[in-house]
């Protein structure tokens, strides 16, 4: 089924059927194709047309779902922006994406508008305030107003037509945006269709923020391709996760293991009514057997997904049945997915060796925008490098062993070091820093920065996270801070990470 149609079909046939509950109220199919078609006409009328792009910043919301649908049906490219970013790291993004409109949620809207003052700074043709609009902007009800008819279906648009772009902290430090066709979203929603044996009747519960395919694209798109009934957060919380678990009755839900660990830790976890759960999905990182073993004790399969942006996500994927029988491992390949594990030269390595882990499937993105020379390094022959590494056991069971990409995974978070080096090096008091991802229990990984201060400087802790404020989300922030007379480097000048790692090591056992 086409995905321009996914919402339409569903408002003709079952247009009473609850489509999305968010904040107490509910839209119906018919109701979300009202939505859709509003922001497809609009968007028309204000000149988004194939290959154009328009950008979200808000939490959560029916409108960032219909906002998707909308632009799939002009053939435009839907960004949603992630909204816990600093201005400066939006200021990239938006310079890179160049969205002709946007909108922002009224949270955002006064940080966002500070982004266009200078003469220099791209500015979109048409910025939209959800809530008070500033000068230069305008309110979401007169924009949607402007729309003077139906916006006319692009033939040439479709499978292919680029849809969705997420953007994820590249290896440089600055951020690259995965291209994602409405093909890929479709094969992705047939991936999770099979695993999670999606059925009209089911009722998905998405805590994950929209922004990250995660929680757009593990179950909440394939579950409106079924048919299926949306329960939607604006943002993770606990106590309201709980809440609507017993109330709304949710058959599935997707929880990262930091979201599990915070529900594991509260009062409510014992004797909360989890029998309406079939399933919880749950990946992003390595998963600890503790949080498998504490679910399963619920009565509940906790079954694990492994992918990335770049795989829409689904890759491979664990069956309820198999969850516990299989603890630890990623899975089998998805249904309409290839894996391979490749050695340094390029081949397959033996059964249960460990090596690079290469996806390929309809699902896998295009590529990154703007940046050719990024897509050619990890597209080789239409295979996905994801720079993780693994094996594979007996059964054709996935085991991620580790990474070799720099990237710290923390809370289900992507962070790549270079974004916080660039900015710690800019300090006239900082000679030179290293940042790496130390183990650990709750978060999964966190963020621990090796700084040495330029001769007679003196720096604090405080002084080394304060230089972050404001230029990098705060969950990127260092949780510790060690300070080094200088840093371990090779013959030729490259910090040797592993010596890094050591003087943190020693650092802890120290203290």
């Amino acid at each position: 089924m086409d995905l321009r149609d996914w919402i339409h079909r569903h408002a003709v046939r079952t247009p009473q059927r609850l489509a999305i509950r968010f904040d107490g109220r509910d839209l119906s199919y018919a109701g979300l194709e009202q939505l859709v078609s509003r922001y497809a006409d609009a968007l028309a009328a204000a000149g988004v047309r194939r290959s154009g792009c328009v950008a979200w910043l808000g939490l959560n919301s029916p409108h960032t779902i219909a906002l998707l649908f909308a632009c799939a049906r002009l053939g435009a490219l839907f960004a949603p922006l992630n909204w816990r970013l600093a201005p400066p790291e939006h200021r990239t993004i938006l310079d890179d994406c160049r969205p002709s409109v946007l909108f922002v949620e009224e949270p955002f809207v006064e940080p966002t508008d500070a982004l266009f003052a200078s003469p220099a700074a791209f500015v979109p043709s048409a910025r939209v305030a959800l809530g008070a609009a500033p000068d230069g902007w305008v309110a979401l009800d007169d924009f949607l107003a402007r729309a003077n008819r139906p916006a006319a279906r692009d033939s040439t648009a479709g499978a292919d037509s680029p849809l969705l772009l997420c953007y994820t902290s590249g290896s440089t430090g600055r951020p690259k945006g995965v291209v994602l066709t409405q093909d890929a979203l479709a094969w992705n929603a047939l991936n999770s269709a099979d695993m999670h044996e999606l059925a009209p009747d089911d009722r998905i519960l998405t805590t994950l923020p929209l922004f990250h395919v995660g929680g757009l694209n593990n179950q909440t798109t394939p579950g409106l391709r079924m048919g299926c009934s949306i329960v939607l957060h604006p943002k993770f919380d606990v106590d309201a996760t709980f809440d609507a678990i017993e109330r709304d009755r949710p058959t599935l839900t997707v929880l990262v293991p930091a979201q599990l660990d915070a529900m594991l830790a509260h009062p409510r976890w014992a004797g909360a009514d989890l029998s309406s759960l079939r399933m919880i999905t749950t990946g992003s990182m390595i998963v600890p057997e503790r949080l498998i073993r504490a679910v399963h004790e619920r009565g509940v399969p906790l079954a694990q997904v492994y992918g990335s942006t770049e795989t829409c996500p689904i890759a491979a994927c664990q069956k309820a049945p198999e969850a516990l029988r299989k603890a630890g491992s990623a899975g089998r390949a998805a249904k309409h997915c290839e894996l391979r594990i490749a050695g340094s030269d390029g081949r397959d390595v033996a059964q249960g060796a460990i090596g690079e882990i290469l996806v390929r499937g309809p699902n896998v993105m295009r590529g990154y925008l703007n940046a050719p020379e990024a897509t050619a390094e990890v597209m080789v022959d239409g295979w996905f490098r994801t720079g993780d590494m693994g094996h594979l056991d007996d059964e054709g069971f996935l085991y991620v062993d580790g990474r070799r990409k720099e990237m710290i995974i923390s809370g289900g978070e992507n962070i790549y070091p270079a974004e916080i080096e660039n900015v710690l090096t800019e300090s006239p008091d900082i000679a030179e820093a290293s940042v790496i991802g130390c183990p650990d229990e709750h978060w999964g990984e966190i963020v621990v920065a090796v700084v040495a201060p330029r001769p007679g400087r003196k720096l604090s802790e405080a002084d080394v996270t304060a230089l972050l404020e404001g230029r990098i989300a705060r969950y990127k922030h260092p949780k510790r801070v060690v300070f080094a007379a200088a840093l371990p480097r090779t013959a030729l000048g490259k910090v040797r990470r592993e010596d890094v790692r050591q003087l943190v090591t020693g650092d802890a056992a120290a203290g």
